[in-house]
């Protein structure tokens, strides 16, 4: 007869430790990661113990194909500033093998019953593979000498076709639209608490150390440091908090529990918080004209005037008078208002340039030509010479007038379509606020784009791209709502 041990004898917690067995197991495993360490150094150190997690991962995305979609915007949002620690490591290509991988996933999760490919059967699709085509074009483009140059460039084209499509597929109900909502303006709230610790703590020594390669020339101005927080600069880090901050104001009127609207009120202050110390002054257009277009949108004149009136006073702040002059923030944000100032002046002067020598070059001079970053593949080249600073710009030139106005015509047709759906045809008064915060922080990221080429570093490209498969598939997330009461959110959003 077995006699059933008590569990008041049973070691647990801190008892277990006393055992030699056990001690001696901890012991032989310190040593031989320690033994490790020693041999293949603390990266690769790092990576090995990190190997079961990638499996177990690994696992999950087969099982759960979402995950690499979500996994896409933390990565987005981190894997530059990994860059600073971690190199010789082509960190860049992870979000591409990743976003690569899901569809991998994708396909093996339905390998018996078949993947359902028709969510993603639309108009946005057919134009992400339109641009992306063009972006192939531009390998054979006559004026392209580098093929190097053209893959660092890739992400122009290939970011949007891989993550429309899985978008469509996956983001199809209100909870996986919160959720991505949510991890956006968590990770909002990490970069801007990261960036805080750079001003008040300093920087560290990898930091540093990416400033000293001379990018300090851009980040301490005047003996002030422009956080960057573990973003690729600052110029992306005060654009992309405008762009969640923009998102995250207007997400607070959206949210029905108090819980949620203090998290993205949390969200709004710490993000708009985050661009200001960043010091990037093309960022103050995002929430300007963000807002302007959520007030439109809105098609309700109390709330039209009151914002807009709001915005005045915000313009004339900067615009007009000279209080906060002391405060270096303030005092970078108000010279955005400048049209006199200097660095705008070389822009136009730059731009000015660049048309005489692309009047006879209609397909761009290839992707990943222009710019000062071209002279890593092209040190010689007359337009690697040149800083093209506006995103549209840096179209411009490396993919021509063509390029520019195929890819005006795709933005504008999508933020024109997806608007007309809010004014007009959304009847859920929630879905509406919400894809209006969409649609508002893509908009402000349009027009920011003109003073830096913001919409194509990340986070703020997959946001993007994620937030363009939304706003064209809005229609999926209304069908939730019962038919029944239809009427009554008609009636209730008529009266907004």
């Amino acid at each position: 007869m077995m006699i059933e041990k008590s569990p008041f004898e049973s070691a647990s917690g801190s008892e277990i430790f006393r055992s030699p067995k056990v001690l001696a197991g901890i012991t032989i495993v310190y040593l031989l990661m320690a033994l490790v360490l020693s041999k293949v150094g603390l990266v690769s150190g790092f990576a090995l113990a990190g190997l079961p997690f990638l499996m177990l991962f690994v696992v999950l995305l087969f099982r759960f194909p979402i995950i690499g979609l979500y996994t896409a915007v933390f990565m987005a949002f981190v894997l530059l500033g990994i860059g600073r620690y971690v190199k010789g490591v082509p960190v860049g290509l992870a979000l591409d093998a990743l976003l690569i991988a899901t569809y991998i996933a994708l396909i093996f999760n339905r390998f018996y019953s078949k993947v359902d490919w028709s969510p993603a059967k639309k108009d946005i699709t057919v134009l992400a593979i339109i641009w992306f085509g063009y972006s192939l074009f531009q390998i054979v483009n006559p004026e392209a000498n580098s093929f190097s140059a053209w893959f660092s460039g890739r992400g122009i084209g290939l970011y949007m076709l891989l993550v429309v499509p899985l978008t469509l597929l996956f983001i199809n109900s209100n909870q996986k639209l919160n959720i991505f909502l949510y991890l956006w303006g968590g990770m909002a709230i990490l970069v801007t608490l990261k960036g805080i610790m750079q001003l008040q703590l300093g920087v560290d020594a990898w930091e540093k150390a990416w400033l000293d390669e001379g990018n300090y020339k851009t980040h301490i101005l005047f003996g002030q440091l422009r956080a960057f927080s573990f973003l690729s600069d600052a110029g992306q880090f005060g654009a992309n908090q405008a762009y969640s901050g923009v998102m995250a104001t207007i997400m607070i009127m959206a949210m029905k529990n108090w819980k949620s609207k203090l998290f993205f009120a949390v969200v709004a202050v710490l993000s708009f918080y985050g661009m200001v110390i960043s010091g990037t002054r093309g960022a103050i257009s995002i929430p300007l004209i963000g807002f302007s277009a959520f007030f439109v949108l809105r098609k309700n004149k109390a709330v039209m005037l009151s914002g807009f009136f709001l915005l005045i006073i915000v313009f004339y702040f900067f615009k007009f008078t000279t209080i906060g002059q002391g405060n270096y923030q303030i005092r970078r944000m108000r010279s955005a208002f400048d049209t006199n100032d200097a660095s705008f002046q070389v822009r136009l002067d730059n731009q000015r340039i660049l048309r005489a020598y692309m009047a006879s070059r209609p397909f761009g001079g290839g992707i990943g030509h222009g710019g000062v970053k071209a002279q890593k593949y092209l040190p010689n080249a007359y337009l690697s010479q040149i800083p093209t600073d506006s995103g549209y710009v840096l179209i411009w030139v490396e993919q021509g007038i063509v390029g520019l106005i195929m890819h005006l015509l795709i933005l504008f047709y999508v933020v024109g379509k997806a608007s007309y759906k809010i004014m007009f045809r959304i009847r859920d008064p929630n879905l509406k606020l919400k894809m209006a915060a969409l649609v508002s922080g893509m908009l402000g990221i349009m027009v920011a784009n003109y003073g830096n080429a913001v919409l194509y570093q990340m986070p703020t490209s997959i946001l993007f791209y994620i937030s363009m498969a939304l706003i064209m598939n809005m229609k999926s997330f209304e069908s939730e709502v019962p038919e029944t009461n239809q009427a009554d959110i008609y009636l209730k959003s008529s009266n907004d």
